[in-house]
């Protein structure tokens, strides 16, 4: 791992848009820090809404100097989603500088695919080699395993003539002003990873480690740092943790994305998680996707004043 920090240059200001997410509520309201979408206009409300499913896409754009430069983090888990909302938002995929993927699972890559094939060319593609690591499965309790699909192939971004940037390290990108986390040091004793997770190996059958998990990092400027994860899967006190080592910066502002903290296996979690999370004192904290609802229930009265619930087509507003 990583044990120096590196440049990291600080940015103006830090916009999150929730392309896709869990949940999709048109009722909810703006605040200072987050926009939420407008469905309709003055006259007439509109007869469709934004999609929701249990997937993650967020579009990542930095300010600094008058520049601006954005990423895709993340697409989803179907091939509809993504593609609609960005047409609904009236988002324009040819201003995405990057994609990243925070790692390989399917409700992270599925319209990955159907934005390349309308993205001009040349567009890089950023990921952990492991990543690439196949074929993973889930176990049962009575040891059946399920395989995961394996979305992301190189023959197939080699054919869609996709520049891939395999960062398995901490990689500064968009002149250093964001960097991709690798894969994440794990220190905390809570955060295990998906114990019933497995990865085939030279025939044997071992628990995936998910090292491709990774996680975006910048510093927004006299606030502190902004991480935004896809599903933690190292764990998201350990991403924080990490980002903190990584960018030489201790003061964190703000933590977006899956927290995973869902079902019976990380129910016990929760509290610990809570704990640490108080000890790093974010002033905006918005759990995603695979956070789950008990989780999203605790963190929201834990934190009543960072805490914002998400819904798909809400933009955070960093500056």
């Amino acid at each position: 791992m990583n044990s120096s920090p590196v440049a990291l240059k600080e940015v103006d200001r830090v916009e999150v848009t929730t392309l896709i997410d869990n949940y999709v509520d048109a009722l909810l309201e703006d605040t200072e820090t987050v926009t939420r979408p407008k469905h309709g206009n003055e006259e007439e409300i509109e007869t469709d809404t934004l999609l929701a499913e249990h997937g993650l896409s967020l579009l990542v754009t930095i300010h600094r100097d008058g520049k601006k430069h954005t990423i895709l983090f993340d697409t989803g888990y179907n091939q509809i989603g993504v593609p609609y909302n960005i047409e609904k938002l009236g988002i324009d995929i040819n201003e995405i500088d990057i994609i990243v993927m925070s790692h390989a699972h399917m409700d992270h890559t599925g319209s990955l695919y159907p934005l390349l094939d309308k993205m001009p060319r040349p567009i890089t593609l950023a990921l952990h080699p492991a990543a690439f690591h196949f074929p993973r499965y889930k176990s049962s309790n009575d040891g059946k395993l399920t395989r995961f699909p394996q979305t992301l192939k190189r023959e197939d971004l080699k054919e869609k003539k996709v520049d891939v940037l395999e960062t398995g390290t901490p990689t500064p990108i968009l002149e250093d002003m964001v960097i991709i986390t690798g894969e994440v040091e794990r220190t905390t004793p809570f955060e295990k990873g998906l114990p019933n997770a497995l990865l085939e190996r030279n025939g044997n059958m071992e628990q995936d480690p998910m090292s491709d998990d990774q996680s975006l990092v910048m510093h927004l400027r006299n606030k502190g740092l902004v991480i935004v994860s896809g599903c933690s899967h190292a764990g998201i006190v350990n991403t924080v943790l990490y980002s903190k080592k990584l960018s030489g910066v201790d003061r964190v502002h703000a933590i977006l994305g899956g927290f995973h903290l869902t079902g019976s296996v990380f129910e016990p979690v929760i509290d610990p998680t809570i704990r640490e999370l108080k000890k790093l004192d974010p002033k905006v904290l918005v759990p995603m996707h695979c956070t789950g609802w008990k989780a999203i229930h605790q963190i929201s009265q834990a934190f009543p004043a960072s805490f914002i619930l998400n819904s798909v087509g809400s933009k955070y507003t960093l500056s």
